[in-house]
């Protein structure tokens, strides 16, 4: 082994991941009186990410590079998690120093150079998604995308701090509400350059984000096994963020229904760092089918649910002029009653497609018993039975005991 390879190795172990853990935990439990310093909600700060979400990608960091320390996917979660965690406490800080107390707290320009943190933190988002699972990317042909990723990234993040440090020695240090300095807005009175390598930055950065997610794609459909089920994981999770994120936006609409929606729906972002740990540690990996189709099995009822509930309340209340209670009382007893034959037929439509493995064997087992009713030949039964274990649970052993009674 070299040197390079050897300190690599000391470098990347699990106790770099516990100390590197205690860190971005300490700068997690920091943001509680920050936020308080500065008046302000946890999720109120500038940083790129809401301090839950943030935490949820410093556990799945923390547990993949402790593992997996040798895998650079684990660190870049982690890295991600860190500078978020960063940027958030220096927002408040800057919030609480330069709009509350007027430039009256220390090293108040400590902060305005930290708060920038959350333009890596954008950019390592995108890697992850890039070198997902093993630290590399899909296939070689990738690397020249890895690396204009890389260059347009580090281009913006020093662009972000080179106007940070201008602002801090020119003295021109105004902030917004969420603790980012006003020059980095990307507003009009800023630098003509700073908002061509912003527009620059985040076009390039979209389309290798949707190009790394492409490749994940068409290598799933090239690829079987374990990893097949790995990238299975990502695409769901990531399609289970991505419609949380649009019902988020949805959910700035003053309806009442979708606002309530709007505010549950940022749960469903945790889907992503849960459902990347699951599958770079290999962790249950086969059960993603269950989990696609109850989900979608759910989604679809749920929105048909909701779809009748509506329909019945619109239809008493403004063409047969019924009073609102009796409305919603008759509509809530109609979705009850339609919930569990509803739920039946889809999640088989939903299994024919999506879990066929389940459905095959709920075909089998039915199979069975209907066999079993006429069958009264006791080694016929034991050979139909190991048959359909077989065929169903594809064990590598399978053993019959009979209790033998006088």
């Amino acid at each position: 082994m070299t040197e390079v390879s050897a300190r690599r190795l000391r470098l990347a172990s699990p106790t770099s991941a516990l100390v590197s853990g205690g860190v971005v935990l300490a700068l997690m439990i920091a943001e509680v009186p920050l936020a308080r310093l500065a008046r302000q909600g946890l999720n109120s700060g500038g940083g790129s990410l809401p301090v839950w979400f943030s935490a949820a990608f410093g556990v799945v960091g923390f547990v993949v590079a402790w593992r997996k320390p040798r895998n650079p996917l684990g660190w870049a979660i982690f890295g991600l998690a860190a500078f978020s965690a960063l940027s958030e406490d220096a927002s408040f800080y800057t919030v609480a120093d330069y709009r509350l107390r007027h430039g009256g707290l220390p090293l108040g320009w400590v902060a305005l150079l930290a708060q920038p943190f959350w333009a890596p933190t954008i950019v390592l988002l995108g890697l992850v998604f890039l070198l997902f699972p093993d630290g590399r990317p899909p296939s070689p042909r990738w690397r020249w995308v890895l690396w204009s990723y890389l260059a347009v990234g580090m281009l913006w993040i020093a662009s972000a701090f080179t106007l940070t440090v201008g602002a801090i020695i020119g003295h021109h240090l105004q902030v917004d509400d969420g603790g980012n300095l006003v020059v980095l807005d990307n507003g009009a009175h800023n630098a003509a350059w700073w908002n061509a390598v912003t527009l620059v930055a985040a076009v390039m950065l979209a389309v290798c984000w949707l190009a790394s997610l492409a490749g994940q794609a068409l290598s799933y459909r090239r690829s079987s096994g374990e990893r097949r089920q790995q990238l299975k994981w990502l695409l769901t999770g990531s399609a289970i963020g991505g419609a949380c994120f649009g019902i988020s936006l949805a959910g700035e609409s003053p309806s009442g229904f979708l606002h309530i929606l709007g505010i549950i729906a940022p749960v469903g972002y945790l889907a992503i760092p849960l459902s990347i740990g699951v599958a770079v540690l290999k962790y249950r990996l086969f059960d993603i089918d269950r989990v696609i189709s109850r989900t979608l099995a759910y989604a679809i009822v749920t929105g048909l649910l909701v779809g009748v509930y509506a329909g019945i309340v619109l239809l008493a209340t403004h063409v047969v002029s019924t009073t609102t209670p009796v409305a919603v009382a008759a509509a809530t007893l109609a979705a009850a009653a339609l919930f569990n034959p509803l739920r039946r037929r889809v999640q088989r439509v939903v299994d024919r497609r999506f879990n066929r493995a389940r459905y095959d064997a709920d075909k089998t087992v039915a199979a069975f018993a209907a066999r079993l009713q006429d069958t009264v030949d006791l080694e016929a039964v034991q050979d139909h039975l190991a048959g359909v274990v077989h065929q169903t649970l594809e064990p590598a052993h399978v053993s019959v005991w009979i209790s033998q009674r006088g």
